[in-house]
């Protein structure tokens, strides 16, 4: 199944990587987030990519170009006619991944519309380039089939941003760090949709997550697959560090493969 990540944005909050790369290349460990969304996928077997570029998509390009190179043990044979012998094999290998340059200012419905054409079934997934999540996609998929609607949405429950304290008269009697809000779902950007949600983008000024998806909703056409488990978003360089200490204990959560 076709999986549509969105990679052209600013990441304007996120300006201490993203004056260099975009966003999606801001390395988690020793990869790029964009790598661990990926191989999120590719573990429930979807490894069929469309990268929606835009801001510094040049970077992506090159790094997909070179993956083989730069993830492999090589040996060169130099001469009249050079020849460079790979000894490594990745995972990897069976991805195929479209590199679609959607403009700069491109909004997200813009970017899924000119992504649309090199879609040819009737489903396919769609998410952002800067969220993790450990929520079994294929479930997912099962879901959105049985309800019909046009877009499935995957809620997660975030971590608040800052602790929470009780108080009792002044004295701080407890605190825990980025509790858990038990009633509150958000959109956590993973999608399932169905492909007629096309005929509710337009141009390139549309946003997904206004009007298009509101629109759907009004009319009954858009469900909620509730995930409790992890789920995290790289807005900003504080949550990258978040995710980077998860990377470094050994037990990144989101590692599913």
């Amino acid at each position: 199944m076709k999986v549509v990540i969105f990679c052209g944005g600013l990441g304007t909050r996120l300006r201490e990587e993203t004056e260099f790369r975009p966003k999606p290349m801001v390395p988690v460990g020793n990869r790029p987030i964009l790598w661990h969304i990926m191989k999120i996928y590719a573990h429930y077997g979807h490894k069929d990519f469309i990268l929606c570029l835009g801001y510094k998509g040049e970077v992506i390009k090159d790094y997909f170009r070179h993956y083989h190179w730069n993830t492999s043990d090589v040996t060169l044979s130099l001469g009249s006619n050079p020849r460079v012998t790979y000894h490594t094999h990745h995972s990897e290998e069976d991805w195929n991944v479209t590199l679609l340059d959607t403009g700069q200012e491109t909004q997200t419905g813009g970017r899924l519309l000119r992504a649309l054409p090199y879609i040819d079934s009737d489903t396919f997934l769609a998410t952002y380039g800067d969220g993790l999540i450990n929520s079994n996609i294929n479930e997912s998929i099962a879901f959105h089939k049985q309800h019909g609607g046009l877009a499935t949405i995957t809620g997660v429950r975030p971590a608040s941003r800052f602790g929470d304290i009780k108080v009792e008269q002044t004295r701080v009697t407890a605190f825990k760090e980025k509790p858990q809000a038990d009633d509150q779902y958000i959109n956590g950007g993973f999608f399932v949709f169905s492909k007629g949600v096309g005929d509710y983008l337009e141009n390139d000024e549309t946003v997904l997550e206004q009007e298009p998806l509101t629109r759907m909703a009004s009319e009954g056409r858009v469900h909620a697959f509730a995930h409790a488990g992890f789920w995290q978003c790289m807005d900003t360089y504080r949550e990258q560090q978040q995710l980077e200490k998860m990377y470094l204990s050994g037990r990144p959560p989101w590692k599913v493969w």
